[in-house]
């Protein structure tokens, strides 16, 4: 990652085609720039371009104009094939749903995340792995499927996937939304941890009061988001 940003976005915008040629515009962001190690939390109402934001850093959607870098990196010049293994070797994103594959233990899954990545060498894997669910709380539970496993717990499982392949960057998109609020504080406060422990620069965006206290920084998309300003201000 780079020695000042870890994410730099610059005159970014972001529409989406409708019916009759018209364009629904959702980001139009002058700029954006994540330093390295920092934790950043992202809120606004629903519908304010929380998850297209964390999409476009992700390189999941391509923005309508503006350039993206990632640890230097303009993710949208790389092609398709390469903008994949970058996001696989260097973006970790947490979602809402936990999407594990079912027929696979705590262990497996974590261990299949390092398979799209030439980064963790295979010897080394399942040790990783093992340490990754050990420190989520889950020391217990590797050998587990899905369905044997709490929400909380499944939850965890999708937050050391995510951070199997030692990424610079981790997203993570109210990742404690379908949890109870005790579960969600103990889920969050775990995942804070490891993020600070392992150096990541994590863009969170939760509704959480807890996160608030983890974080170097709290973002309003109503101040970030020139399109959602204007909504506001019509």
């Amino acid at each position: 990652m780079s020695e000042q940003s870890a994410v730099l976005l610059h005159q970014v915008k972001k529409a989406f085609p409708l019916q009759g040629g018209r364009a629904l515009e959702v980001l139009d962001l002058e700029h954006l720039a994540l330093s390295v190690g920092s934790c950043t939390v992202l809120r606004g109402r629903s519908g304010s371009g929380k998850t297209t934001l964390l999409n476009l850093i992700a390189g999941v959607t391509a923005p309508s104009a503006g350039t993206i870098r990632v640890g230097g990196t303009d993710v949208f010049a790389l092609s398709e094939a390469r903008r994949d293994r970058f996001r696989a070797e260097n973006i970790g994103y947490v979602f809402q749903t936990f999407n594990l594959v079912a027929a696979l233990s705590a262990l497996e899954n974590v261990i299949l995340a390092m398979m799209f990545a030439d980064v963790v060498p295979q010897r080394e894997q399942r040790r990783r792995a093992g340490d990754l669910l050990t420190r989520l709380g889950l020391s217990e539970r590797v050998a587990h499927k899905p369905a044997q496993l709490s929400r909380g717990e499944q939850q965890r499982v999708a937050i050391a996937r995510a951070l199997a392949n030692s990424p610079q960057l981790v997203l993570a998109d109210e990742p404690c939304a379908s949890l109870d609020a005790r579960t969600a504080n103990e889920v969050l406060a775990i995942f804070l941890a490891v993020c600070r422990q392992e150096k990541k620069t994590l863009l969170l965006v939760s509704h959480d009061e807890a996160a608030l206290f983890g974080a170097d920084r709290v973002i309003d998309m109503t101040e970030l988001n020139r399109t959602e300003a204007d909504r506001w201000s019509a």
